[in-house]
C-alpha cells in the first residue's frame, strides 16, 4: 500500500485519543453546528470558539502545524463566498467599476465574509482532530452506536477501505503508461492530446475494474453471511469519565451561543 496520505489517523497517548468515539463524534458535530449557528460579526464568540478549538488541538498532541495545514485546505473553497462582500447591503467601503458594473465593497459584506472564513476554518479544524485521533473502524462503530442508518455507515466504510486499493491500482496504471511512453532522451513521450486520450482510457478502465471488483467482493461477503451490520470483536463501552469530559464542553458551547446572541 503506497497511498498513506489517505489514512489520517495518528496514534498518540493523549486524553482525546482515549475518549469514546461516540463522545468525540458527538462533540465534533455539536461544535461544527454551534460554529455554523454563530451570528456574523460576534467576534468575542469567535475568539472563544477559536480558543476552544486550539485547546483541543493542544490536548490531542497531534501537533499544531499538522492540524493547521490540514485545516487550511478548506480556505480556498471559501473564495466561492467572496461575492457576499459586494452583494450584502451596507455602508460602502470601496467602490469600483468592472465592465460597466459598479461594485461596492460594504462593511456588512466584509464582516459576513470573514465570519464565513472563520466558520469554515474552525469546522474543518475540529474534523481534522476527530479523524486524526480516532481510527476509522471506531468511527464506523460510533456512527452505528448513534443510530445512523447502517446503509450509510456501510457505504462510508467500503469507500474508505477500497480507496486504498483503487488508488494503488491507479498508480500502477500510471506507472505502466510512463514505461510505455518513454522517449530516447529519458523524457515521457506523447503530446498533450495523446496524454489526455490515454488518461481518459485509464479512467474508464479503472471504473470498469472497480465495478467488477465490487461485484466479486459483495458476492463473497454475502456467501460469508454479511447482512450490512458493522460488528467488532471489541465493542466500546461508555465510561463515566467520558461523560464527565463531554458535559463541560457541551456547556461551554451553549454558553458561547448565549453570549453570541446577547452581544
Amino acid at each position: 500500500m503506497h497511498i498513506h496520505a489517505l489514512d489520517t489517523y495518528r496514534p498518540r497517548a493523549s486524553p482525546i485519543h482515549h475518549l469514546d468515539a461516540r463522545v468525540k463524534l458527538t462533540l465534533a458535530v455539536l461544535f461544527i453546528v454551534a460554529t455554523a449557528l454563530t451570528p456574523d460579526g460576534t467576534w468575542p464568540a469567535y475568539v472563544l470558539l477559536t480558543g476552544l478549538a486550539l485547546g483541543v488541538t493542544v490536548v490531542s498532541q497531534l501537533g499544531m502545524g499538522f492540524v493547521q495545514r490540514r485545516a487550511a485546505v478548506a480556505l480556498p473553497f471559501t473564495l466561492a463566498a467572496v461575492t457576499v462582500v459586494f452583494s450584502t447591503p451596507g455602508r460602502p467601503l470601496l467602490a469600483t467599476r468592472v465592465l460597466g458594473w459598479e461594485l461596492a465593497l460594504t462593511d456588512a459584506g466584509l464582516i459576513r465574509f470573514v465570519s464565513i472564513l472563520l466558520k469554515s476554518w474552525l469546522s474543518v479544524q475540529m474534523a481534522v482532530v476527530l479523524t486524526a485521533s480516532t481510527p476509522f473502524p471506531a468511527l464506523l462503530q460510533a456512527m452505528r452506536g448513534l443510530r445512523l442508518p447502517k446503509v450509510l455507515v456501510a457505504i462510508a466504510g467500503f469507500t474508505y477501505r477500497y480507496a486504498f486499493v483503487i488508488g494503488d491500482e491507479a498508480l500502477r496504471m500510471m506507472r505502466a503508461r510512463t514505461c510505455r511512453s518513454a522517449a530516447p532522451d529519458g523524457r515521457g513521450g506523447g503530446s498533450v492530446f495523446w496524454r489526455a486520450r490515454v488518461t481518459g482510457g485509464m479512467v474508464g478502465s479503472l471504473f470498469l475494474r472497480s465495478i467488477e471488483r465490487s461485484e466479486r467482493i459483495y458476492d463473497a461477503m454475502l456467501a460469508r453471511g454479511y447482512d450490512g451490520e458493522v460488528r467488532s470483536l471489541r465493542p466500546s463501552v461508555l465510561r463515566p469519565c467520558d461523560i464527565l469530559v463531554a458535559l463541560p464542553l457541551v456547556l461551554m458551547l451553549v454558553a458561547i451561543q448565549v453570549l453570541a446572541r446577547v452581544l
